[in-house]
């Protein structure tokens, strides 16, 4: 085992500690969330400027990059598995650069859908790698640990993408706010270019003869924990696009506030931050079935109180934002740990794994999401009806997929990786 201080094969310079390599991760998969939440206040000057008149065409923005996010992770972990983590990821970022640039020059609609499309699947190379490279590095509890780390970040980026998006409109078009994601993916490539390992061990490296990829997604789909976790994640996360889908429309149609989009999706965002840190200090504690299986409990009851509420009694602007804050933070208390168990056992086939449960979640996510934020009807309800299915949904598959071991609780190990010391890779 090799520290990540010793000098890198594919890099300039000593390798980083684990304090910036957690930060870079985070860093690669705030690309994704950037490119889908700083779009957010732009829709209405979209569908103006490229003349679509109906009002829901406008989440297609969003929905076409979160398609092809999910299609494109299809190829990128067989390509990662082959290649090595750094060449493969660095060509997604160079491919995500070149689309922001093609969707700022779009001149129809339809254009800029297709080059949304293809800049989520760029996109999507920087999700399926850093979650191999996370399991390259790092098993059961720690990696868990770590993911909370990498999402606290990553959701701290909702917080200040909307509001960075509204304030670039104010100095400039609607295109420029791709100009500023095409600099980010730049910077950002660069700084993994420079510092990023290899984590790929030898002895992991996959063909890509046909044979090989079945036999590597043969692993993924029939492991019961692998695939149960993948698609418990997938209902909860459906939930998430489709308040992504729906908030402009609920801030704007439903309580005639549009100048509080920034600050309504920043404070539904910064729980989820706060309760990612937290989860990353609970899961050593508590094990992580205890903690994921506590966390999508509390997103399906407290969904179906939030929608029982605005239903029968009524809502106004704030009571939306603190019932949405606290379905959402218990995301946090899920996503990270259900990517861990889906994970825990694919070390051999990480790039592939990570592609093939990436594919399921998105894109049956994004479908679902789409059919929740289509259901629009001048109303919050159908959306929080949506919501409270999908905790619901992910609630019976976590029953479904662990039954016997429903709230485990695990013994605590230490992790020298998290205690300033530097993590190992072979």
């Amino acid at each position: 085992m090799v520290s990540l201080h010793h000098p890198s094969p594919l890099g300039a310079g000593p390798r980083p500690g684990s304090r910036e390599t957690i930060a870079l991760l985070a860093a690669l998969m705030a690309l994704n969330a950037i490119g889908i939440d700083a779009m957010i206040p732009a829709l209405a000057d979209i569908a103006s400027h490229l003349g679509v008149e109906e009002e829901n065409r406008r989440q297609l923005v969003i929905i076409a990059y979160t398609m092809g996010f999910g299609v494109g992770q299809l190829f990128w972990g067989p390509l990662a598995d082959r290649f090595g983590r750094k060449p493969t990821l660095l060509t997604g970022i160079a491919v995500y650069v070149c689309f922001a640039l093609v969707c700022s020059a779009a001149p129809s609609f339809e254009l800029l859908i297709a080059g949304r499309a293809f800049q989520g699947a760029a996109a999507a190379a920087t999700r399926v790698i850093v979650l191999a490279m996370v399991r390259d590095l790092f098993e059961g509890e720690a990696m868990a640990r770590v993911m909370s780390l990498v999402a606290m970040v990553f959701m701290v980026v909702p917080v200040l993408a909307p509001s960075v998006g509204q304030l670039i409109l104010t100095v400039g078009p609607w295109q420029s706010i791709f100009w500023v994601l095409a600099l980010y993916g730049a910077v950002i490539g660069a700084w993994a270019f420079l510092r990023i390992p290899e984590t790929l061990r030898d002895e992991h490296r996959r063909t890509l003869h046909l044979s090989d990829l079945a036999e590597g997604a043969k692993a993924v789909v029939t492991d019961r924990q692998s695939l149960g976790y993948t698609l418990a994640q997938t209902a909860l996360f459906a939930g998430l696009l489709g308040y992504i889908s729906s908030i402009q429309q609920i801030v704007f149609d439903v309580f005639k506030r549009p100048e509080l989009i920034g600050v309504v999706f920043g404070a539904v965002a910064a729980p989820m931050a706060l309760a990612s840190f937290t989860n990353s200090k609970l899961v050593g504690r508590f094990g992580l079935r205890r903690v994921a299986h506590f966390g999508v409990l509390a997103f399906a009851m407290l969904a179906l109180g939030h929608v029982m509420v605005a239903t029968f009694i009524g809502e106004g602007l704030a009571g939306f934002v603190i019932g949405q804050a606290l379905v959402l933070a218990s995301f946090s208390f899920c996503s990270a740990n259900m990517n861990t168990l889906a994970m825990e056992r694919m070390a051999r086939v990480a790039g592939m794994a990570s592609s093939i449960q990436g594919v399921l979640s998105t894109i049956l996510a994004a479908l679902a999401g789409f059919a929740i934020g289509q259901a629009f009807d001048g109303t919050q309800i159908p959306y929080l009806w949506g919501l409270t299915l999908c905790g619901i949904s992910g609630l019976a598959l976590v029953v479904l997929t662990d039954p016997h071991r429903l709230f485990e609780r695990l013994q605590p190990r230490h992790d020298p990786a998290l205690h300033g010391q530097a993590p190992q890779v072979g």
